[in-house]
């Protein structure tokens, strides 16, 4: 016959050790469930990129055409043109939240190359020079769409490395700006 004072550390084990499994599984599960969401916000943001909407987005984008940052404010500022300025924000806010996240960790260069390929990196250097007088002028903080720049110069790198025939290109065929 076997002695209750004998089982019943062990018991005591066993439920010990039964709730540590739980709590570990219960993390683990929490991880995997922050990581998927993560995921699921990426690959939405990802498909506003080659969405039939999207690129016609891109393309609005790429069509307008200014002088200087005067010009550019006399055609396209939100205060006479706030359906252009919904069009650039929606872009720059994806391109800052694909930033954001490419700079924490959650989704790797590779994946948003073989979506925004040039896209990114082209949309920085065509708005770079009205988005920089929009911060010396106040109107954006300096920090405002750092991590769209930082991806773009990121991208624009990565671009370089793997095509750098397409990166000694002559500039107008590489950037839309005129």
């Amino acid at each position: 016959m076997v002695d209750l004072t004998v089982l019943q550390p062990i018991s005591y084990m066993a439920g010990a050790l039964g709730v540590c499994i739980a709590a570990f599984y219960y993390a683990i599960n929490i991880r995997e469930q922050t990581r998927n969401r993560r995921i699921t916000l990426t690959t939405s943001l990802l498909q506003s990129f080659v969405s039939r909407e999207g690129l016609r987005l891109l393309e609005d984008m790429w069509l307008m055409e200014w002088s200087d940052f005067d010009d550019f404010v006399r055609k396209y500022d939100s205060t006479v043109n706030p359906d252009n300025l919904a069009m650039r924000a929606s872009v720059f806010l994806q391109c800052e939240v694909l930033g954001r996240q490419y700079r924490s960790g959650v989704i790797d260069l590779d994946t948003l190359f073989s979506v925004c390929n040039t896209n990114i990196s082209q949309l920085w250097v065509k708005f770079k020079p009205v988005i920089e007088e929009y911060r010396k002028r106040k109107v954006y903080s300096k920090i405002e769409y750092e991590n769209f720049e930082y991806l773009a110069g990121e991208l624009a790198k990565l671009l370089e490395k793997r095509d750098p025939d397409y990166a000694n290109a002559p500039a107008h065929l590489r950037s839309p700006i005129k």
